[in-house]
């Protein structure tokens, strides 16, 4: 069965330690990303959750992807991790954000990628508003991103070449988001809950909560390490493929009672976030053969020279 609408990745593509295991040896840092984004349907911008980027970046990466190609954008832990999405600086931040140049993606762009750090927990009215505060379309965040401050965007991003839907995606790591109140606010703002799935303690669930379904995959032995086992991947694409289809697992791990309404199909984003000792671009790649077959691109000699590297 074919799911055109799953998305496979990575998260990141920029790691010393691929190169000459899952990058070719001799391969060019500059030409990383062209090779990864065809082993790949889409990759999360990493680099942005870190400090602002320029136009001129996401526009050379729009350009050196090919067609079809999507990228989630990470959005800068300024907002999420330091002013906790509180106070004044708030809505200048996110303005500063989106006019950094995440228009040159144009039809590449994904989702957003909120996620917020262990320490912060659920505070309604905090999240009511910062949720009302999220543009919907890439013409009201255009409309938005005229209130950036100069002096931390030297060279705004204000055209957009169309109106595109924009889609947001939370991931929580503090066991007060799960609450009953929290689902039906996603929800009512069409923002993804998501499925992060790590050794860590944090929440797991799997509530859905939008149109589309996003999930992080952190390494199942160690935080970002570790191989995913076989029967591991069979069960994540089961999952997918059920999500893909519109309905939602049988045995789903819910935070609320009320259950998401069945749709004819859904988006469903994917993202192995296990990159130490390399292992995340080969899952992704085991992963997407089990779904996609006819998108699978050997990487089996790669694979494992990988293997001998964890070793």
């Amino acid at each position: 069965m074919k799911h055109p609408r799953i998305r496979i990745g990575i998260s990141g593509w920029q790691y010393a330690g691929w190169r000459g295991v899952f990058y070719p040896p001799g391969l060019v840092q500059a030409h990383e990303l062209a090779f990864a984004s065809r082993a790949m349907q889409t990759i999360e911008i990493n680099g942005s959750h870190y400090s602002l980027q320029r136009p001129s970046s996401y526009q050379r990466w729009h350009d050196e992807t090919p067609e079809g190609f999507v990228f989630s954008v990470k959005a800068p832990r300024y907002l999420t991790h330091i002013l906790r999405l509180e106070g004044s600086g708030v809505p200048v931040a996110l303005a500063n954000f989106i006019a950094s140049g995440i228009f040159n993606l144009r039809g590449k762009l994904g989702p957003l990628l909120w996620q917020f750090p262990p320490s912060l927990a659920f505070k309604p009215e905090v999240f009511e508003a910062f949720l009302q505060l999220l543009p919907r379309d890439t013409e009201a965040a255009a409309q938005f991103a005229r209130r950036h401050h100069d002096s931390h965007v030297h060279h705004p991003c204000l055209e957009i070449d169309r109106k595109r839907r924009l889609r947001h995606a939370v991931e929580i790591r503090h066991p007060s988001f799960c609450v009953d109140g929290f689902i039906r606010m996603l929800r009512r703002h069409g923002a993804a809950l998501v499925v992060s799935e790590a050794v860590a303690d944090w929440p797991y669930a799997e509530d859905v909560t939008a149109g589309f379904v996003y999930l992080r995959l952190h390494g199942p032995d160690t935080l970002y390490g570790g191989r995913y086992s076989d029967k591991a991947l069979d069960r994540w694409a089961q999952r997918i493929a059920c999500w893909a289809s519109g309905d939602e697992p049988k045995d789903a791990r819910l935070i609320s009672a009320t259950h998401a309404r069945a749709r004819a199909s859904r988006e469903v984003f994917c993202y192995f976030d296990n990159d130490q000792k390399v292992r995340a671009p080969f899952d992704a790649r085991r992963l997407t053969e089990r779904l996609m077959p006819e998108k699978s691109l050997s990487l089996e000699p790669l694979d494992r020279q990988a293997d001998m590297f964890d070793a």
